[in-house]
């Protein structure tokens, strides 16, 4: 069976602290555009749309030729505002989540968190990781870390150092990016799943997934993104892609 996937681009307007994130310019155009315009590089979507709780988000979407859809704003997660997409578009039977704060992201992460949904379809879930070497990245809480199994499953998400480096010669540790595929089904059911005490205590979502006995592969990639929450993240991305 030839499966369908859409790329679904949540993009909300409060920003706690960098409000109108995703209507800020980088050059001449905003920040939803360039991201829009590097998912469009990926080659295993179908379609494309930006989620938005906000009608200038929207109409900014459509101005530059985007597709875009408003969605209700009393959604608690990202997550709950993908799933009212999903909701709406039966004729999909992968969705893919991209952060639309990464200007940055590559066309080849999107399709490699899509192809073991496509290659294995016991799977629910899928995301990605990058190999972390920077020390004080490794000890931030807001870098979040994963381990895998040798299968590539996710064992576990933390802010915390893991795994604890008891061995230091054998430690190694693995960033956690914030892309993730999901098999449509799974979706509407995750939303419904009680939050775990897991999940309520790190402050990471997917960790209702494990808690509940889904496995999330976990696929290695080489680039890294710049998610863009503050003002200087803003300036740093500015001046890679030379503005």
């Amino acid at each position: 069976m030839n499966m369908k996937i859409l790329g679904v681009i949540p993009a909300r307007y409060h920003s706690t602290r960098l409000p109108g994130k995703p209507l800020l310019k980088i050059g001449d155009k905003p920040m939803i555009q360039w991201v829009y315009e590097a998912v469009q590089k990926a080659k295993l979507l179908d379609e494309i749309l930006v989620a938005t709780d906000d009608q200038r988000i929207y109409e900014a979407v459509l101005s530059f030729g985007g597709k875009a859809e408003l969605t209700s704003p009393d959604h608690p997660t990202g997550t709950d505002r993908l799933a009212e997409v999903a909701e709406r578009n039966p004729g999909y039977d992968l969705i893919i989540n991209i952060q639309g704060d990464e200007p940055l992201i590559k066309g080849e992460v999107i399709d490699s968190i899509a192809q073991p949904l496509l290659d294995d379809p016991t799977l629910a879930m899928s995301t990605a990781k990058v190999l972390l070497t920077d020390e004080a990245q490794i000890r931030e809480p807001s870098v979040v870390k994963v381990v895998t199994n040798e299968q590539g499953d996710a064992l576990y998400f933390s802010r915390s150092v893991i795994p604890y480096p008891r061995n230091q010669e054998k430690a190694v540790y693995w960033k956690h990016i914030g892309l993730y595929g999901y098999r449509r089904e799974f979706l509407l059911n995750y939303i419904k799943l009680p939050q775990t005490t897991l999940e309520l205590s790190e402050s990471l979502e997917q960790l209702r997934a494990l808690g509940h006995g889904y496995r999330i592969r976990v696929v290695e990639v080489k680039a890294d993104s710049v998610g863009v929450d503050t003002p200087e993240d803003l300036e740093r991305v500015r001046k890679i892609l030379g503005y």
